[in-house]
């Protein structure tokens, strides 16, 4: 049996409509998810007894989708079966956002759960390799691209973010911890005449079974309104919400969206 543990934005929903039979859903008290109804809410410091709860209704597998805040925990609602995992949810609260999942996936694993990605019960999340839109990038376009691989990567290796724009091979801004639609935000005001791409993809050694980038319609409105012309995104790491409505608002904008092979 599965078991999505949901997050906010349009993720979940986008899981649930792509599988076949229903899953057990569940949500973090303080993030439940407006795109699906939730069948259990469990705090944080009650983490250990909602896992002997999935188990005993038979989860044997979980897929985590959708965002999730870091929550400060109350030391006072930790219960009994939660106890001995306080150091390590201790421990991931204060890493980056790759550690900190790893360090989440692996409690679930230690509990004798399978931890599936969400592309991986729901493949047609992910586009297939290419340009998907009627405006293909040009050189120019596909060398800024070549130029924002090489910054993810450096920006992987912190651990920092998942997207970069950029433009005749400077960058223009970068992805933090106020995600992709800020940092198209802080562009909307550049004092240059436009130009550049945005570039997603996932960290270098992300594990992929959750966290996976994300794009969707309005990030195809926050990219023009940063006065960009098109977005290229990895193949096979990078998740398109609302597939068929992204490609025709891109070719109504005149953006191009470009699906290029993972970087060696």
């Amino acid at each position: 049996m599965l078991a999505l543990i949901a997050g906010a934005g349009a993720l979940p929903g986008e899981v649930v409509d792509r599988l076949d039979d229903r899953p057990l859903i569940c949500a973090m008290e303080g993030f439940t998810p407006d795109t699906v109804t939730c069948d259990i809410e469990f705090p944080l410091e009650q983490l250990g007894s909602f896992i002997a709860e999935m188990k005993a209704r038979g989860v044997t597998e979980i897929c985590m989708a959708g965002a999730v805040r870091r929550p400060v925990i109350d030391p006072s609602r930790i219960d009994p079966a939660t106890m001995p995992l306080v150091p390590i949810l201790q421990q991931a609260l204060m890493s980056g956002d790759d550690g900190a999942l790893r360090a989440v996936i692996g409690i679930f694993e230690d509990a004798g759960l399978t931890v599936r990605a969400a592309h991986e019960i729901a493949p047609s999340l992910l586009p297939q390799l290419g340009c998907l839109t009627d405006v293909c990038p040009s050189k120019g376009d596909l060398s800024d691209a070549d130029r924002a691989a090489g910054i993810l990567r450096a920006m992987g290796a912190a651990d920092i973010g998942q997207a970069c724009a950029v433009s005749k091979g400077q960058a223009l801004a970068v992805e933090g911890i106020f995600g992709t639609d800020w940092m198209l935000q802080s562009l909307t005001q550049r004092p240059d005449a436009g130009g550049g791409v945005l570039f997603k993809a996932p960290k270098p050694d992300q594990d992929r079974r959750a966290d996976l980038p994300t794009i969707g319609p309005d990030t195809v409105s926050a990219t023009v309104a940063a006065g960009l012309t098109g977005i290229f995104i990895e193949k096979g790491g990078v998740i398109v919400l609302q597939q068929e409505r992204v490609i025709e608002e891109c070719n109504r904008l005149g953006l191009f969206l470009f699906v290029r092979e993972r970087a060696s």
